[in-house]
């Protein structure tokens, strides 16, 4: 409710200059606010070509890629990134994002699963969608979404477009459908006009895939690498401190095989694994890909995720079992299944890193400390002060309408 005392209504504008031109007062008129117009600029890390592409650029670009074979030191080079979208279909892109006219009551945007304050992921150990609808998993982070060949944390999608109708389209999440969305962008005359920006030679409504293309563009734009962990990969010694360095040795040895998993630089093999996590008190048994892709090998198995920025995206696991860092890396130390019931522990095909490294509590303790140093949010991008729509983006509602907004 509070959203309509905002909008001031045509009529009642009238009357107030009516009244003060006969009271001979000099009433300040709010000027209209300008029209949104789209970046010509390529977000931060990216190069703008000839053609009006955004191309990534790193460091990482002159190391030799591991081509599937092994590990790898520090200057490793990263897999190939999703780039070479137009500075116009990344900031298109955001507006996108941040705008809950993309849900069925225009209540959520994507953002509300992956805010960029909460490392953009949630929060929460299941995401909450429309209506308050709990979804089935934790909601991942996209910092660097655009290196990723499968997405969800059961690998069904190849790709972003692919993705995003999941969440889109499902009734215990953003709860839209083709019709409504396709409705809801393509009747906006400030959408139609930035897509025509957007999109050079094409007129009237946005098509769906041409929706999906922008979010697409500004979601592989995440990008981190930049944190303390890159800048010592890249020769700074310092950038470390003594127990750092001794975790990264941990995390790379051969007893505890964390980069076998989450090798770096992304920090994942972006492979399925099988871990005997169990789910939470009341919560019946995930398959995870092994229902997805008909595979008994695969049950309970679920994609490695990235650890960039992992001290942002508490909690852990598909389903949010651990609230923190020392307990979901305590987890791989205590043995092959210790946390699954009897029957399931017969029935899952564990990995073969799952073993019991048995590493002390200080070991431990310097592998939460690594992680920490995979933190960079350098180039999280601006949350938009307001959108086509006209709705209030996610997390910029003001700061006085705060408590007005969650009652």
């Amino acid at each position: 409710m509070y959203l309509k005392n905002l909008t001031v209504k045509a009529g009642i504008l009238a009357a107030s200059l009516f009244g003060a031109t006969l009271l001979g007062t000099a009433t300040a008129v709010a000027a209209p606010a300008p029209p949104i117009e789209l970046a010509s600029h390529c977000p931060p890390g990216f190069e703008l070509t000839a053609d009006n592409q955004c191309k990534l650029r790193t460091l990482y670009d002159g190391y030799k890629s591991l081509e599937n074979k092994g590990v790898g030191g520090l200057k490793t080079a990263l897999p190939a990134a999703r780039d070479g979208f137009s500075p116009q279909q990344i900031d298109l892109g955001r507006y996108l994002f941040f705008d809950p006219l993309l849900s069925g009551d225009n209540s959520l945007s994507c953002a509300s699963c992956h805010h960029p304050q909460l490392g953009f992921a949630d929060g929460r150990a299941t995401s909450i969608g429309i209506g308050g609808a709990e979804a089935a998993r934790a909601a991942p982070t996209l910092w660097n979404v655009g290196f990723l060949k499968k997405l969800f944390w059961d690998a069904r999608a190849d790709n972003l477009e692919q993705q995003m109708q999941g969440p889109l389209y499902s009734e215990v999440e953003m709860g839209g459908s083709p019709a409504q969305v396709l409705a809801d962008i393509g009747g906006n005359a400030d959408y139609q006009r930035l897509f025509g920006e957007a999109f050079p030679g094409h007129r009237g409504q946005p098509t769906l895939q041409q929706i999906y293309t922008a979010i697409a563009a500004f979601e592989s734009s995440l990008v981190s690498l930049n944190s303390r962990y890159d800048q010592y990969a890249h020769g700074y010694q310092d950038a470390l401190n003594d127990k750092e360095k001794e975790g990264l040795n941990i995390f790379r040895s051969f007893v505890a095989r964390c980069a076998e998993c989450h090798t770096p630089p992304l920090f994942t093999n972006q492979q399925i694994a099988v871990i005997g996590v169990n789910e939470p008190e009341g919560r019946k048994f995930d398959p995870g890909a092994g229902a997805i892709f008909d595979n008994p090998t695969w049950r309970g198995g679920f994609k490695v995720p990235s650890l960039r920025n992992i001290v942002k995206t508490a909690p852990y696991m598909h389903s949010g079992t651990f609230d923190n860092l020392r307990d979901a890396t305590e987890f791989y130390t205590l043995g092959r299944g210790h946390a699954l019931p009897e029957e399931e522990k017969q029935r899952m095909i564990l990995h073969w890193h799952i073993w019991e490294p048995d590493l002390s509590d200080e070991e431990l303790d310097r592998l939460v400390d690594f992680m920490g140093t995979l933190t960079d949010e350098m180039f999280t991008p601006k949350i938009p002060e307001r959108v086509p729509s006209g709705l209030v983006p996610v997390g910029v509602i003001p700061e006085a309408l705060q408590q007005q907004a969650s009652n």
